[in-house]
């Protein structure tokens, strides 16, 4: 009840001492409670470390290895270790075998009989706890197992000690009046100090509750910042108390005046005698500077006594300036009518500035330029501030003033900076300018700028959309006014609307570079991690736009790699997103290994695909199609499989230096739908370089297909056998001026994997074979210096060859493979792939593919033209992997 009526309490200090109090309240509870469950909680991790320290004493003490060792244990172990139990205080110390026999137990006629209770990891050498129930006790207990190793390190007995958790639980349950008797404690005291805080506060609030204290704030906040009248308040000494910030403005006092005497603040002497005398008036004028300012003053009472009194100023000299201001805004309306029509009539930036200088020249300014930044020049985002600039644009009464010229460097200090620190305009009187960057040369120009007659500058920064493009200056000379804060809003308006007329033709410049960049963004990026070929390509755009020429070195399994080159029919955007559609198609079904065949006949369906989406979104206008190459090189067998779509026949250069094209069947372009692709294989001697390319390389205007492969042959015969250098040699050579297609190439120097890091057998389904094959996996492992790969190994081992003999069909072949990772494969007849899931608890089996996939870092299927294989992938040290 009375944390209720402290909340419903009218004043801040009640509901500030009720809140709290609360808050005190909660915070010890909490706490207190913390420390409770802290308390209780620690018996289980003592109970654990006693029982882990009994069980280490015993295995560890002397005798115990030599008595384990004897032909009966527990005639030497059973005593000893029951009169340690009842020192120690422990639930119960059991000593077993390996297989669990008992040698030692408190009950004597359990001795020779098998422990009930799993004694893993133990057995392989590991101590661990657990909970299991007493012995000697009814209630629960902590066991600590610790193994018995001999001198070779093997198991030859185990140590199990139980403590029990009740006997734990008392000693902790002595700590806790101590804990209980502090959190009343802290209770007390928060409460306490609360009180004493609220008791305060409402001394110094005067017990006014927070809606009359919000409501005293607003008053206050609206008259110092919201009111357009001056509002003085000077106390009964002449001191100024108060002024709000329109009084500080129309009398151009600094905030540091509260305080002072109102006759010491630098006001007219009238002005001030008035403030001072406390008199009452209405409407008394009084010239303040250039202002007309009309003073109200009324006294003010405290308690019916005067202590001074209050006064409220307004500026009269706006009403004499209505006309005139009236006129002058007309005339900048006409020009920004005049402005929103000339400029921006193009999407060339440089003309869209030099239309913004004309305009403002001579009805605004006797001179006007434009300084954009580089990069906006050249259609980018803009750098810092502070980035360089160059003059876009210059309009002048006369052609000869001391500025740069066109096309020079600009620095954007200090005229940008000052003009962009706010982002508004700024007016300066030149003969104040410091030396700048600006004038030519710059120390000497500033006085010729004075002699010349400029007077006034206002610079004004481009900005468009939160985007700084640049600065544009005007310039005042002559008899003309100097510039003033209504010219400044004008500039700013003006600069506005140039400004988004020239963002816009920066942002058609920058589309037409975007264009460019998206096709090099689809291609491949770095190089893969592989060591089966040696790869070096090139790639060029089209001068004219955007094509589809693609390539890609694809890592595969078994140490494989996949080489691609493709060319999609068109050019422009769409044929930049259709190439890399098409690219991360050939990604995806890589990774499921499918044949070069089968990879070429999917792709044409994906070419379907996208010609048909085409043709239902542009009304009949669909994909021209598409070419592609794809071939496999093996570096064990050193095989290589291609097959074509339509695409340009790829060059082997041998070892020798000699040229040939390969011959494959050309199959159709993608796209056409429903057609079949051959493959071919050929054996290429390590060292050979396969040579992918696109026919922008061999053809062009003023060169046909025949002509082009015959100068590609003369440039690949005896080209340096190194990748980059020949890619260099044949682009020099090929290359044509003229050219309209983009152009790729991609050479391949191929590598062959050492007998020595490859190791096959050829098994029978016979599930004997799996131990056979485990000890020569963990000897192989051992030849290459990858023992700690051999557990790992062999489990991978064991799960493949054991489901390919018990689903499979056929001979069972297993292959390791040491290249960048350590390989492992299974191969079979059977067509059937395993599946990973995870088993149920009650099922018998199921799990092993499982923990083969948490094992590897990667795993999968493909398939053969007599069956499957299935691979696993694992790291090795950096120190271990096979050099390039």
């Amino acid at each position: 009840m009375k944390v209720r009526s402290a909340l419903g309490s009218r004043s801040v200090g009640g509901q500030v001492c009720a809140l709290m109090l609360i808050i005190v309240t909660l915070l010890v509870l909490a706490a207190g409670a913390t420390l409770s469950l802290q308390a209780r909680g620690s018996g289980d991790s003592q109970a654990r470390t006693s029982a882990l320290t009994v069980a280490r004493t015993v295995a560890l003490a002397p005798g115990v290895q030599r008595a384990l060792e004897s032909r009966n244990p527990s005639t030497t172990l059973q005593p000893y270790v029951e009169k340690l139990r009842h020192r120690t205080d422990v639930d119960y110390i059991v000593v077993t075998s390996p297989r669990g026999v008992r040698w030692t137990h408190p009950n004597s006629k359990m001795l020779g009989k098998h422990i009930g209770h799993s004694l893993y990891p133990a057995t392989a050498g590991r101590t661990f706890t657990d909970r299991l129930p007493g012995i000697t006790r009814s209630a629960p207990s902590i066991r600590a197992a610790v193994p018995v190793t001999d001198a070779r390190g093997r198991v030859i007995g185990i140590v199990n000690a139980g403590v029990s958790i009740p006997s734990v639980a008392r000693t902790v349950g002595r700590q806790l009046p101590m804990i209980y008797g502090s959190t009343a404690l802290a209770l007390v005291l928060g409460g306490g100090g609360a009180a004493l805080v609220a008791r305060r506060l409402r001394r110094q609030t005067h017990r006014l509750g927070p809606a009359e204290i919000t409501r005293m704030y607003e008053h206050h906040d609206a008259v110092l910042r919201s009111v357009k009248e001056g509002v003085l308040i000077v106390d009964d000494e002449g001191r100024l108390l108060l002024a709000n910030d329109e009084a500080l403005r129309l009398l151009g006092l600094t905030p540091d005046a509260h305080g002072r005497q109102i006759t010491d603040v630098g006001l007219p002497p009238e002005l001030a005698g008035l403030l001072a005398s406390g008199r009452a008036a209405t409407d008394a004028v009084y010239q303040v500077g250039d202002r007309l300012l009309a003073v109200n003053q009324r006294p003010a009472e405290r308690g019916g006594a005067p202590w001074g009194s209050v006064a409220t100023l307004r500026d009269a000299t706006e009403l004499r300036a209505l006309t005139d201001k009236a006129d002058r805004a007309y005339a900048r309306l006409q020009l920004l009518y005049e402005a929103g029509v000339r400029v921006g009539s193009s999407l060339d930036m440089e003309g869209t500035a030099q239309e913004l200088a004309r305009v403002a020249v001579p009805r605004f300014a006797d001179y006007a330029t434009v300084d954009l930044h580089e990069a906006v020049l050249r259609g980018e985002e803009p750098g810092g501030r502070d980035s360089p600039l160059r003059r876009a644009a210059f309009s002048g009464i006369r052609q000869d003033p001391p500025l740069r010229h066109v096309g020079e460097h600009v620095s954007a200090f200090p005229l940008a900076q000052r003009a962009g620190g706010t982002g508004r305009a700024r007016l300066f009187p030149v003969g104040e300018l410091p030396s700048s960057p600006d004038w030519t040369p710059q120390a000497e120009r500033l006085g010729w700028a004075v002699e010349y007659g400029i007077h006034s500058l206002l610079t004004v920064p481009l900005s468009a959309r939160g985007v700084r493009l640049g600065q544009v200056a005007f310039w005042r000379s002559g008899d003309a006014p100097p510039f003033d804060e209504e010219d400044r809003s004008f500039a700013e308006e003006l600069a506005g609307q140039a400004a988004v007329a020239i963002d816009n033709a920066r942002r058609y410049a920058r589309e037409h570079a975007t264009t460019l960049a998206l096709q090099e963004s689809l291609l491949p990026r770095g190089r893969p991690e592989q060591q089966a070929v040696v790869a070096a390509q090139r790639y060029l755009p089209a001068p004219g736009g955007v094509r589809g020429d693609w390539f890609d070195v694809i890592p595969l399994s078994g140490a494989r790699v996949a080489l691609v080159v493709g060319d999609v029919v068109g050019h422009g955007l769409h044929a930049a997103a259709t190439m890399g559609r098409l690219r991360t198609a050939v990604l995806n079904f890589s990774v499921v290994d499918l044949p070069p065949d089968e990879l070429l006949a999917r792709l044409d369906d994906v070419v379907d695909l996208v010609d048909r989406e085409e043709t239902a979104v542009n009304g009949g206008v669909g994909a021209a199609g598409a070419t592609c190459l794809y071939a496999v090189y093996d570096p064990v067998s050193r095989h290589c499989t291609l097959a074509r779509a339509g695409h340009p026949p790829p060059a082997l250069v041998r070892p020798d230096g000699s040229v040939t094209f390969l011959d494959l069947p050309a199959g159709p372009p993608l796209g056409l739908g429903g057609r079949l692709y051959e493959t071919t294989e050929t054996q290429l001697p390590e060292g050979s370089r396969l040579v992918l390319y696109t026919d922008g390389l061999v053809r062009d205007r003023e060169r046909d297909l025949v002509t082009g492969l015959d100068q590609l042959r003369d440039a690949l015969t005896d080209v340096d056998p190194d990748p980059e250098r020949a890619c260099d040699a044949v682009m020099a050579a090929l290359l044509s001026p003229r050219r309209t297609d983009d152009v790729c190439l991609l050479i391949a120097r191929t590598t062959a994997l050492d007998a020595s890091r490859v190791a096959s057998w050829e098994l029978p389904s016979d599930p004997e074979v799996v131990g056979r094959m485990r000890a020569a996996v963990a000897r192989t492992l051992a030849d290459w210096n990858l023992e700690e790969a051999a557990f790992t190994t062999e489990l991978v081992v064991s799960e493949l060859l054991g489901n390919a003999i018990r689903h499979a069909v056929g001979p069972v072949r297993l292959r390791l493979m040491r290249n960048r990772a350590l390989i492992c494969e299974v191969a079979d007849g059977s067509t059937t792939a395993p599946h990973l899931r995870r088993a149920a608890t009650t099922d018998e089996g199921g799990r092993g593919l499982f923990l083969v996939a948490q094992m590897v870092q990667r795993w999968g299927t493909r398939y053969t033209s007599d069956g499957k294989i299935i691979w696993t992938e694992q790291d090795l040290p950096a120190a271990e992997r096979a050099p390039r």
